[in-house]
C-alpha cells in the first residue's frame, strides 16, 4: 500500500534526492516520474559553468535512460511528467541551502565513489557532505510551520563492515570511531602536508625535476610543472594518509570507511533524535537487468575496468581468490529497495532498516565463474587491436598476490629503465615509436599496479553479505509493486546477465572510446587541411628541424668549411668535437644556452666575409636545404593571405638566403665591434616562452588572431610557443615535443 503524503503539499508525495545525475540517482528518478505519478521529486544539482542546476538536471532527458523511457510513451508525455514534478534546490550538499519546503521522504545517494580520493576529500564528500543534509533537516524543523520529519533513505556501501571475515549482517555498525574527531583529522592532514610541501627541500626536488623535464621551454614553464609536482604529491600523499588511516582502523578504504563515519552521522544526528532512517547498503553497483532497459549502465563502474582490461588482453594474470564472492548487485535492484522505501508503507525500524542489497548470499557469484564467462564471452566476441586483428584473451590461473607483484615490479623496473634511456636519444622516427611503445607498456603496469591495490579487497574477500532484511522488505511488499520494479536476486542468471547484457553494454562503451580515441589520432596525423583565406592570421615557423634539416652547429660547421683553410678548419673541428658533450647539456637544460655557447664559436668573424660567402654557393646550399613540405606549406599560407615568420635562434646573417620566402624574419642577432663579431649576443635569443611574448607582442600591435594563426615547430622548446597559437603543429618532434603533442592532441607530421 503507497503511504499518502504528510508535506503541506497533499497533490504529490514530496521527495528530496540527492546525487540526482549520478548513475543510481538518475535511475531513481527515472523511476520515480514513470512508475509512480504521485511522486514529485526535488533535486539538489549545483550549478557547473554556466550551466544551473535546473538546466543540468534537464540535459537527463537527453540521456538513455530517459530516451528508452520516451521511446515507450513518447517524448512529449516524458518531459510534461519532468516539468510538472521535479524541481531543483540550486547546490550541493558541500553548500546547502535552507530547505524551504516540507518532504516526505530523503533520498541521500550523493557521494564520492572513487576508492583512493584524498582524505580531505573523502571526508568533505561523504561524511561532510551527510552531515550539512541532516544539519539542513534539523535546522528546517525550527524554521518551517509545522517542523520537518522525512522518512530518510540513506545510501551506504555494504563495505561498510569493513576487514571482515563471514558472514556480515545487516544493521548498525559496531565500533568506537568518533566520526568527528576524523573527520576533524582529515582537514588537519590537508593542511599539515600542504605546509610540507612548501618546504625549501620540496620545492627545491621539484625544481630540479622541472628543470629536467620542462627546462627547455622556460622558467614559466618550469615554475608551471613544479607547481603540478608539488599539488600532485601533495594528492598522492593523503591518498596514503586516506588509505593508511582506513586500514588501522579495520576498513579497506577511505571509501569504505568515510561511507561507515557517513552512517554513524546519520545515525547520532537523526535516528537517535526519534527520526526514520533506513540505510540502503549496495554491493558492487552494476548494469541494469530489467529497468529502465536491460543492459543500462553510465560509463564505467567498479568491475569494469578490469573486465575490459582483461578483454584486451592487458592482465595476463590476476592475484584474487579463484572461490571468493564477487558480489555485484544490478542498479535497477538498488532502485527497487528505495522505491519501496519511499512509497510503500514500510514499518522496519532500527537493525531491521538495514538493507543490504547483494547477492553473495542468495546468488553467490564467485570469481572464477565470472572469469569463466568473461573469458567465453571474450572468445566469441573478441576485440580488435589497433590493426583490427582480434585479441586473444588469457586463461587466469589465480597465482599468489606474491607472485604476480614480483613479476610486475621486475617488469615495471625494466621498463621505466628503458623509458630514461630513449628519453636520452634524438627524436627520430624510430625513437618516438619506442617512446610511444614504452609509454603504452608503462601505462599497462600503472594500470595493473592501480587494479591490484583497489580491487584485492574485493577479489580476495571472504566476506559474505547477509541480505535478510531485504528479502524481508521483498516478501512485504504488494504484487502490484513487485510487478513494476522486482529485486529478487534469486531470479537472476549471472550467466545470461553477463553475457546478454553487461558485457555487450561495457564493450559497446568501450568500443565508442576506442573510436573517439581513433577520430583523435586521425586528426592528429591528417594532411594540413586547406587554409581559409585572411588577412589576420599569422603562420609562423621554427627553422632548425622544422624548414630545413640542419641545426646551428651543423650550420656553424658550413661557416668554417666555407672561411678556413683546411688546417685552421680542422683544428675548429677538433675543437668543437670536445665542446659537443657540453653543448649537450645546455641543449638539454636550456634551449638559450645552447644558442649562445655556439654562438661564442663566432667570435672574430668578419661580418663581411659571411656575408659574401652566403651569397654565393654557400647561400644556394641553405636554400637547397629547405623541406619540400615546409616550401610547400609556406606557400599555401602565402596564397591564403597569411602573414609567414621564421623564428629562430640562428645567425640573422645565416638566414638572409631566406629572408624572401618570409614577410618577417626573426633571428638572432650578434654584438659586432669594427665589422668583426664579438661572440656575445646583441640582444637574448628569441626561444621558447621568449618566443611566445614576441608573439603575443606583434599580434597586439598588429592586430592578428592567434587564435587562428598556425605554428609549425619541432623542438620541446617549441611547445611554449605553440601553445598560444589556434593551429599548432609538431614536424618531426623530438621526444618532449612527442610528449607534448601528445597530451595536446597537436597534430604531427614528418618532413622530410
Amino acid at each position: 500500500m503507497s503511504v499518502p503524503s504528510t508535506s503541506e503539499n497533499t497533490q504529490y508525495r514530496e521527495v528530496l534526492l540527492t546525487g540526482a545525475t549520478g548513475f543510481l540517482g538518475q535511475a531513481v528518478l527515472q523511476a520515480f516520474l514513470e512508475h509512480f505519478p504521485e511522486v514529485r521529486v526535488t533535486a539538489v544539482v549545483r550549478p557547473k559553468g554556466t550551466l544551473t542546476g535546473k538546466k543540468r538536471l534537464a540535459t537527463l532527458l537527453r540521456k538513455p535512460s530517459f530516451t528508452s523511457w520516451s521511446d515507450r510513451v513518447g517524448e512529449d508525455a516524458v518531459r510534461k511528467a519532468f516539468e510538472e514534478r521535479t524541481d531543483v534546490i540550486e547546490g550541493d550538499l558541500t553548500n546547502l541551502p535552507p530547505l524551504e519546503r516540507t518532504f516526505d521522504v530523503v533520498v541521500h545517494s550523493a557521494s564520492s565513489v572513487s576508492f583512493d580520493p584524498p582524505i580531505n576529500e573523502a571526508f568533505a564528500t561523504n561524511v561532510g557532505g551527510a552531515k550539512n543534509l541532516y544539519e539542513a533537516l534539523l535546522e528546517s524543523q525550527k524554521t518551517l510551520p509545522g517542523g520537518q520529519d522525512p522518512h530518510v533513505i540513506h545510501v551506504s556501501t555494504s563495505y561498510v563492515s569493513g576487514l571482515a571475515k563471514g558472514l556480515c549482517r545487516e544493521g548498525r555498525l559496531t565500533h568506537d570511531v568518533n566520526w568527528r574527531e576524523e573527520y576533524d583529522a582529515a582537514f588537519a592532514a590537508a593542511r599539515e602536508v600542504d605546509a610540507l610541501s612548501r618546504t625549501p627541500e620540496q620545492i627545491r626536488k621539484n625544481l630540479r625535476l622541472a628543470e629536467l623535464k620542462s627546462g627547455k621551454m622556460g622558467p614559466k614553464a618550469i615554475a608551471s610543472v613544479a607547481e603540478d609536482a608539488r599539488r600532485a604529491w601533495v594528492r598522492s600523499r593523503l591518498q596514503d594518509y586516506g588509505l593508511q588511516r582506513a586500514n588501522s582502523l579495520g576498513w579497506t578504504d577511505i571509501y569504505t570507511f568515510t561511507k561507515a563515519m557517513a552512517e554513524r552521522v546519520g545515525e547520532e544526528m537523526w535516528a537517535d533524535s526519534g527520526h526514520r532512517l533506513s540505510f540502503v547498503r549496495p554491493a558492487i553497483i552494476e548494469s541494469a537487468v530489467s529497468h529502465p532497459f536491460p543492459g543500462w549502465i553510465d560509463g564505467y563502474k567498479v568491475a569494469d575496468p578490469l573486465i575490459m582490461a582483461y578483454g584486451k588482453g592487458r592482465l595476463s594474470e590476476f592475484p584474487g581468490l579463484p572461490d571468493s564472492i564477487l558480489d555485484i548487485i544490478p542498479v535497477d535492484h538498488i532502485v527497487g529497495v528505495i522505491l519501496a522505501l519511499a512509497t510503500q508503507n514500510v514499518e522496519r525500524t532500527g537493525d531491521e532498516a538495514y538493507y543490504q542489497v547483494a547477492s553473495g548470499n542468495s546468488n553467490p557469484l564467485p570469481l572464477h565463474e565470472m572469469v569463466s564467462i568473461v573469458h567465453d564471452y571474450f572468445v566469441e566476441n573478441p576485440l580488435t587491436d589497433d590493426k583490427g586483428e582480434p585479441i586473444a584473451v588469457p586463461m587466469w590461473t589465480f597465482p599468489s598476490v606474491d607472485l604476480v607483484e614480483a613479476k610486475f615490479w621486475a617488469t615495471n623496473k625494466a621498463v621505466k629503465a628503458a623509458e630514461v634511456a630513449v628519453g636520452r636519444l634524438p627524436g627520430t622516427r624510430t625513437t618516438r615509436a619506442w617512446a610511444g611503445k614504452l609509454h603504452k607498456n608503462s601505462a599497462g603496469l600503472d594500470t595493473l599496479k592501480k587494479f591490484m591495490g583497489l580491487y584485492k579487497a574485493y577479489t580476495k574477500t571472504e566476506m559474505v553479505f547477509d541480505d535478510a532484511n531485504t528479502r524481508a522488505l521483498r516478501d512485504s511488499l504488494p504484487k502490484e509493486f513487485l510487478e513494476k520494479y522486482d529485486f529478487d536476486i534469486t531470479d537472476l542468471d549471472w550467466t545470461s546477465y553477463f553475457r546478454d547484457h553487461h558485457l555487450p553494454a561495457v564493450t559497446e562503451l568501450t568500443n565508442a572510446y576506442s573510436r573517439q580515441k581513433a577520430a583523435r589520432k586521425a586528426q592528429a596525423e591528417r594532411k594540413p587541411s586547406e587554409l581559409t583565406a585572411s588577412s589576420d592570421t599569422l603562420a609562423v615557423f621554427d627553422l632548425d628541424g622544422t624548414v630545413i634539416a640542419q641545426n646551428i652547429v651543423q650550420q656553424y660547421l658550413a661557416i668554417v668549411k666555407e672561411t678556413r683553410s683546411s688546417v685552421d678548419g680542422a683544428k675548429d673541428i677538433v675543437k668543437l668535437a670536445g665542446a659537443l658533450p657540453q653543448y649537450l647539456r645546455n641543449e638539454q637544460h636550456s634551449r638559450s644556452e645552447f644558442i649562445r655557447s655556439v654562438m661564442r664559436r663566432y667570435k672574430g668573424f668578419s661580418v663581411a666575409e659571411l656575408k659574401e660567402v652566403l651569397e654565393g654557393e654557400l647561400g644556394e646550399k641553405v636554400r637547397g636545404q629547405i623541406r619540400a613540405q615546409a616550401l610547400e606549406r609556406l606557400e599555401e599560407h602565402r596564397a591564403a593571405g597569411h602573414r609567414t615568420i621564421l623564428i629562430t635562434g640562428a645567425l640573422d646573417i645565416l638566414v638572409e638566403p631566406l629572408a624572401d620566402l618570409f614577410d618577417e624574419v626573426v633571428a638572432t642577432h650578434m654584438h659586432e665591434q669594427d665589422g668583426v663579431l664579438t661572440g656575445y649576443l646583441a640582444t637574448p635569443p628569441v626561444v621558447g616562452e621568449a618566443r611566445a611574448n614576441w608573439l603575443k607582442k606583434y599580434a597586439h600591435n598588429g592586430n592578428f588572431d592567434l587564435a587562428h594563426s598556425y605554428g609549425y615547430g619541432d623542438s620541446h622548446a617549441d611547445a611554449a610557443w605553440l601553445g598560444v597559437l589556434g593551429h599548432p603543429t609538431a614536424i618531426s618532434p623530438d621526444l618532449g615535443l612527442y610528449a607534448e603533442a601528445k597530451k595536446n592532441r597537436w597534430p604531427i607530421l614528418e618532413w622530410k
